[in-house]
């Protein structure tokens, strides 16, 4: 049940009563949407950094087959953090397509994109549709960057929704237009995903490759580290003050102090990550660049706990993790999915990973691509 206290002075607080599995399934979809950028958001900076990298055509199809391997893979990551968004808290999921429906068309062809650019490179020996799908890449991952970034920054900002009595069963709607999304906090998130996951994608380019395309993504990070570190400082402090969890009516003092732990250690985490390039220790580099994106999200989801990133827009009922919640009977049914389902897919994506961890450069790539059917993403040596 939820009570609430409204007086001058004292600020609203609401006891949740989200059930146990209400709980573990809001940090499991937290864990996944983590996984995703963690694996996926190199994948969005090795796609986003062609034209600053991969401008020789041997160097791009280092950069692609660094990838290749695990790109759809990773994906998979985003589907089941939608699935269980949509199982567990289905009012959370519909709301969010009210809110978001533009935005989330935009993520679904960036998506499309991404993955036609992958298939379809190499079907003909012709430089100019080569060209032509890997821009579509570049401009699929910085579309999907920047409209995620741009959403989860306004999750931590609040979207105002309201329940539509015209509708039936009430649902609630975002009561903001399209255009108000683009706040100035809500762009420097947007900008703050571009330029780590860029970073990230340039970090895992020294870690997976040795020659030409190594050496162009150590000299890229001596600018694009310190900068993408300024950003992140900037949203976290921002995130932390005005849109603190001190706004959350869930959340008390200790989460206060989660938020800007995980916050200022995202910061931390990435400068170290800055310096370790620099030294060329590759490896603890793209381990701090990935702490930084966990430490991130650690942040934003706790921010956003019991609130699921929304705001009443007047004085009705809020939504919530109850009461955008599935009943317990399916709750229960997902978590023993979820318990025999996860350790598998988790152990083949470890082991794919294992299979294609060798360094590589443009000498393991054959020298001409002259059969049609021929798939760039086919060659891992």
């Amino acid at each position: 049940m939820l009570t609430t206290m409204l007086t001058g002075a004292v600020p609203l607080q609401i006891e949740l009563g989200a059930s146990p599995l209400q709980v573990v399934w809001f940090c499991l979809i937290a864990l996944l949407w983590t996984g995703f950028f963690f694996l996926e958001g190199f994948d969005f900076g090795v796609a986003m950094l062609y034209p600053v990298l991969g401008r020789d055509p041997g160097r791009r199809r280092v950069m692609i087959n660094t990838i290749g391997p695990t790109w759809d893979g990773n994906e998979v990551w985003l589907l089941t953090a939608g699935g269980g968004m949509f199982a567990a808290f289905p009012g959370w999921y519909s709301t969010l397509f009210s809110a978001l429906y533009l935005p989330l068309f935009l993520v679904l062809v960036g998506l499309i994109a991404r993955g036609v650019s992958f298939e379809y490179r190499a079907k003909m020996p012709d430089d100019r549709w080569r060209d032509a799908f890997d821009a579509c890449a570049s401009i699929g991952s910085l579309v999907v960057s920047l409209v995620l970034g741009i959403g989860f920054a306004n999750f931590v900002r609040g979207l105002p929704v309201a329940p539509d009595p015209t509708a039936f069963g009430s649902p609630n709607l975002f009561t903001g237009g399209f255009w108000s999304l683009f706040n100035p906090f809500g762009l420097l998130g947007g900008a703050l995903f571009v330029l780590l996951f860029c970073t990230h994608g340039a970090v895992f380019l020294a870690l997976k490759t040795y020659g030409e395309v190594r050496e162009r993504a150590m000299a890229l990070l001596r600018t694009l580290g310190p900068v993408t570190v300024a950003v992140l400082a900037a949203f976290v402090v921002i995130a932390c003050t005005v849109h603190g969890a001190g706004r959350n009516p869930y959340l008390g003092t200790a989460a206060g102090v989660v938020v800007w732990v995980a916050g200022l250690g995202s910061v931390l985490a990435l400068a170290v990550a800055v310096l370790a390039q620099r030294v060329e220790r590759n490896g603890w580099a793209f381990l701090l660049t990935g702490a930084t994106i966990v430490a991130l999200f650690v942040m934003i989801f706790t921010r956003i706990y019991g609130t699921l990133g929304f705001v009443p827009a007047d004085m009705g009922d809020p939504l919530t993790m109850v009461t955008a919640s599935s009943s317990p009977h399916t709750l229960r049914l997902m978590t023993i999915f979820a318990a025999c389902v996860v350790p598998v897919v988790l152990a083949y994506q470890i082991w794919s990973y294992w299979v294609f961890h060798r360094r590589i450069s443009g000498r393991e790539l054959p020298e001409h691509e002259t059969e049609p059917n021929e798939v760039a993403t086919t060659v891992w040596a």
